[in-house]
């Protein structure tokens, strides 16, 4: 099977092309043979044993429940630490499922996630994009079946992702821990289980009705039996040194310790607003748990994958530890978080690792029509042909490609350069050429464009009425990239599916405007009120504030992540400078149909 080509080199703005559709795997063959651990039990009669994870299909896996969509990934960003020639890790925004079946299959060293837990859909939207809300809305439909069986299908590609020495860190608290355990049996098989790691934290409230729920779990499974594990060492407190003879007992703060080998409850105190780690993400977990796991269950140079990555927290341990990373999430301003949070951890370690990769943001699904419309004309028309399910064509003039034998041609890429009454000619001819329209009477064609002109749409009519009078007719179907009816012709876009209808938009970025004034001496306070929104219907959610920005935008500390989705964010921002002189000043703001938009100038400090 050939995969995606990996990103060497893409630079903003580039489209890498998803891999060829993949022939329909052996399901029988992709889940453990577990015959006799499930088997009925004959002592007790007739009793139903369900075998096969929740959503199963035998002959179609979850493509069943969830077709496959194959769409370009678009290179949004790419931030560069000056190592071109090194291969980027990468950051993903859109639907995890869509994006893990674009990827290559035992690519991955360890998979930690950390999925929404079952606790109650307003819990778990953070950031409050569209995206964001309608995915949860789809969770929690159905009950806990149907947030099994949505986990489940995500779990299916994990492991197909996973190396044969790989291994999968589920974070789960009590809501469905014990339903996820028995489908990842099913998954992996129960021979497969390593670990429960329970995590022990202090903090969170109490109640008068039961023990106070102090503890996550961390459910981890080799894909194979041969993972990698190196055992790692930890304190254990002594309450008196009698028996440790020929043990090295050591002192510190807390008393007497000696170190033993790592067990699997783990004593971490959960983020407080004010440690230095905390982004202000509401559940944003410590990065001494996912350090454990790396440390335990990956070696330097692995690759390790988050596709629930929320704040960044995964990719942050990796980049630290020197490992690989790929990481995605369905929100936009989380992913705009996490890369903001990635670039000044990077910066604050220059100097400390000696060649540092780049990382490129690639979008699935929700595109940036800006972007696009700036790109080079044949990448544009790759990109509008990929996602139109066509084949390209080069080598026919006027013809850009086929879809199941029907000639394609796309227009300009800039958005207000509509189709016109010339091209719809021009194409008409190029059809009458082909060997399908002179042996085959094949007489269609689809002309695929930003807009048309009414001399286009004119044009166009007078080729289809020529049907009734003059074999010389064209019937050309003319369709607008923005519009549903483009939607409908990408794979598996017509099912009833309640996310697929939203695949393919495309959005617009904010026009950000910033005022400020000087409020005392090197006090200054910023207002982007002004800032206007380009997607309809579409409200500001998140700013991010650079107060020395420089080749590439990093925030200050506190000045990322702005609030939630369950309250208005603040467009002010007051800053105290540590010098007078000039700064470049920069801000970006994320709506919650994902565009984002960028603001920057340079100010004389006073």
């Amino acid at each position: 099977m050939k995969t995606a080509k990996k990103p060497t080199g893409a630079l903003k703005g580039d489209f890498i092309a998803p891999p060829e559709v993949e022939k329909e795997a052996d399901h029988a063959a992709a889940l453990p043979r577990e015959e006799e651990y499930w088997r009925p039990p004959v002592r007790f009669g007739s009793v139903p044993v369900e075998k096969e994870p929740l959503g199963w299909d035998r002959r179609r896996g979850f493509r069943k429940l969830f077709p496959s969509v194959r769409l370009p990934f678009q290179v949004a960003d790419r931030v560069s630490f000056s190592h071109p020639e090194l291969e980027p890790n990468r950051l993903f925004w859109g639907d995890n499922l869509h994006v893990m079946r674009q990827l290559p299959s035992e690519s991955i060293d360890l998979i930690y996630i950390d999925p929404p837990f079952f606790s109650g859909r307003q819990y778990n939207v953070i950031f409050g994009d569209r995206n964001e809300l309608r995915s949860f809305s789809d969770i929690w439909e159905g009950g806990m079946p149907g947030y099994l069986i949505w986990l489940n299908a995500r779990l299916f590609e994990m492991k197909r992702l996973l190396k044969k020495t790989g291994s999968i860190a589920v974070h789960l608290d009590w809501h469905a821990h014990h339903y996820v355990k028995i489908e990842l049996d099913k998954l992996f098989g129960h021979e497969r289980f390593i670990n429960e790691i329970v995590w022990f934290y202090k903090t969170g409230g109490t109640s008068k009705r039961w023990l106070g729920r102090k503890h996550d779990m961390v459910l981890v499974y080799g894909k194979t039996g041969n993972y990698k594990f190196k055992p790692q060492k930890e304190k254990s407190y002594l309450s008196h040194k009698y028996g440790f003879s020929n043990i090295e007992i050591k002192e510190d703060s807390r008393g007497s310790y000696t170190l033993v080998g790592m067990r699997d409850v783990w004593d971490i105190p959960a983020l407080r607003g004010n440690q230095p780690e905390s982004i202000g993400y509401p559940t944003q977990k410590p990065e001494a748990v996912i350090e454990r796991l790396l440390l335990l269950f990956t070696e330097e140079n692995d690759t390790v994958a988050d596709f629930f990555l929320g704040g960044g927290t995964t990719a942050a341990v990796a980049q630290r530890l020197g490992r690989r990373w790929i990481a995605c999430d369905q929100s936009r301003v989380a992913v705009a978080v996490a890369a903001d949070r990635l670039t000044r951890q990077i910066e604050e370690q220059t100097g400390k690792i000696l060649a540092t990769p780049d990382f490129t943001v690639e979008h699935w699904g929700v595109y940036e029509a800006r972007r696009l419309s700036e790109a080079p004309p044949d990448q544009f028309r790759a990109f509008v042909l990929r996602c139109f399910g066509a084949v390209i064509e080069n080598n026919e003039k006027g013809i850009h490609g086929y879809k199941r034998a029907v000639p394609v041609w796309v227009g300009e890429p800039e958005q207000k350069q509509a189709a016109t009454a010339e091209d719809v000619q021009e194409f008409a001819n190029a059809v009458r050429k082909t060997l399908r329209y002179k042996q085959d009477n094949l007489r269609d064609g689809f002309m695929l464009a930003w807009a048309f002109r009414p001399d286009a749409m004119e044009a166009a009519e007078r080729l289809r009425r020529q049907e009734q009078t003059d074999l010389n007719f064209i019937r050309l179907d003319m369709i607008r990239i923005d519009s549903p009816q483009f939607r409908e012709h990408v794979a598996a876009l017509s099912t009833d599916h309640a996310d697929y209808e939203n695949f393919l938009t495309f959005v617009q970025p904010p026009k950000v405007e910033v005022g400020f004034k000087r409020t005392a001496a090197l006090n200054y306070k910023f207002d982007a009120s002004e800032t206007v929104v380009l997607n309809p219907g579409a409200k500001i959610i998140n700013l991010q504030w650079d107060f020395d920005y420089g080749e590439r935008f990093s925030s200050n500390a506190g000045y990322s992540f702005s609030g939630s989705g369950k309250k208005a964010v603040s467009l002010q921002a007051g800053y105290l400078f540590p010098s007078p002189g000039k700064r470049r000043i920069a801000c970006k703001v994320q709506d919650d149909k994902g565009g984002e938009g960028l603001w920057a100038d340079e100010i004389e400090v006073k």
